[in-house]
């Protein structure tokens, strides 16, 4: 593991919407500075996610000075949207959590999106990330929190372990496939210079200064057979991760972290395994 390095970081403005890649990235304690702070929800609610609607894939998102987002997608014209100052909130449904959220001020986010999709959804932001949506209780520590994100801060996978399984994949039915790129997993963290599936038996860690605690392997869903150039579906990876990845009857790639202090990760930063 002396080799092992942070290969590169990605963020996601606006959950389900195409991943930013940045040279380095500020870590607080519910994820990694301006990933997944603005959502979309469906008029019930509840998220909505490229699960829903794939084309979100092509949604890109822009950061801007103060939290604010620059949004652009085929078809559409740009659109800048500042972080909302209504006092106001409402509830939203992040698939079991109930989280409050405060609407975009501006009514032609709203109408961007639901013009870009065919269905009308309202974009949402995450106001107070340190009290607003506790991580999972059964894999949390006291006070931990996160953001937009499916249950936790961050999400680490590694360069081997996708060769590993672009390896698979071409060993089986749907070799035309692979080899898949590593954005289908949309991971914020990606780890060189390991063994494959090392990340398996890790349980705490530290990327440059920062450590990490490992929360628990990370359950793929359909996002992973996305395709996030064309938003075309596939078969894989879960083809082959569920004849060879499958753990507690979940399809598993990849491993939830949680910081266990602040500071800034840089590319290239060493990784060091601490248990």
């Amino acid at each position: 593991m002396g080799n092992a390095r942070l290969q590169s970081i990605h963020v996601h403005p606006v959950k389900a919407s195409r991943s930013l890649s940045l040279r380095e990235a500020v870590v607080e304690p519910w994820g990694l500075a301006g990933d997944r702070r603005w959502m979309l929800i469906d008029d019930g609610g509840k998220v909505v996610t490229q699960r829903q609607q794939p084309r979100l894939a092509l949604a890109a998102a822009e950061l801007l000075p103060g939290g604010g987002v620059r949004l652009s997608a085929p078809g559409r014209e740009p659109l800048t949207v500042p972080v909302p100052r209504a006092a106001g909130t409402v509830v939203a449904q992040v698939f079991r959590d109930k989280v409050e959220a405060v609407p975009a001020g501006d009514e032609s986010a709203h109408a961007w999106y639901s013009a870009f999709l065919g269905t009308d959804v309202r974009l949402v932001y995450l106001d107070e990330p340190a009290t607003r949506r506790p991580v999972d209780p059964q894999y949390a520590l006291p006070g931990e929190t996160v953001t937009f994100a499916d249950g936790y801060p961050l999400l680490l996978t590694t360069t081997a372990s996708l060769d590993a399984l672009n390896s698979l994949i071409a060993e089986g039915e749907h070799a035309d496939e692979g080899p898949l790129p590593m954005d289908r997993f949309r991971p914020n963290a990606v780890v060189s210079g390991t063994a494959p599936w090392a990340e398996d038996d890790w349980s705490r860690l530290a990327v440059g200064e920062v450590v990490f605690r490992v929360a628990k392997p990370c359950g793929r869903c359909v996002v992973t057979t996305t395709d996030q150039g064309t938003a075309g579906r596939g078969r894989e990876p879960l083809h082959s991760l569920g004849r060879h990845r499958r753990v507690d009857g979940k399809l598993v790639f990849g491993q939830n972290l949680v910081p266990l202090g602040r500071g800034t990760i840089r590319a290239g930063d060493p990784v060091r395994i601490i248990e």
